[in-house]
């Protein structure tokens, strides 16, 4: 499965190279677009299916922070026939107020991201699951960049799995 993904990763040129600064503030000489690559179904269904087909017994409901995650999230729900939640950015003050938009209280949630580095988004994503009542021990990415956020998340008691390691794609490439 890992080799698939980063396969089709590579053949979606997801990967770009130059200088980048990515959403942590850290600088690198290459940039994994899943946002970008995951507009094309075929990618979206691929990353969806991986994710149900390894993690669907172990959630209730699959999450994803707004924006970069939430076709993710959509995607892995469409496969395993499970409810998603999406976590606002910003906590909404009108209508039906509030940061998390479907329903987690008291159920085992799964939370999606496209590529953790430091685990920042992450990290926002599982306070704010914490915060609505949700029961959350993992996270899945569809890459790990290796820098970090693995080692942040399992100091909050949460686990991060990855489709790729960016090594793996680097490897490959």
């Amino acid at each position: 499965m890992v080799n698939e993904i980063a396969e089709i990763l590579i053949k979606y040129n997801a990967i770009k190279f130059g200088e980048f600064t990515l959403a942590s503030g850290a600088k690198s000489t290459y940039y994994i677009d899943i946002k970008t690559a995951s507009t094309n179904p075929m990618l979206l269904r691929e990353i969806g299916k991986a994710i149900a087909d390894k993690y669907g017994s172990e959630f209730e409901v699959v999450a994803g922070v707004a924006v970069g995650a939430v076709p993710i999230a959509v995607a892995v729900s469409l496969a395993a026939n499970k409810p998603y939640c999406i976590i606002r950015k910003e906590e909404k003050d009108h209508g039906l107020a509030g940061k998390i938009v479907g329903d987690i209280k008291d159920k085992k949630v799964l939370l999606v991201e496209d590529v953790v580095t430091s685990g920042g988004s992450v990290v926002y994503g599982i306070e704010a699951l914490k915060n609505g009542g949700a029961i959350i021990g993992k996270v899945v990415t569809v890459v790990d960049r290796e820098q970090g956020g693995a080692e942040k998340l399992k100091g909050m008691g949460v686990e991060l799995n990855s489709l790729v390691r960016a090594s793996e794609i680097m490897n490959r490439k």
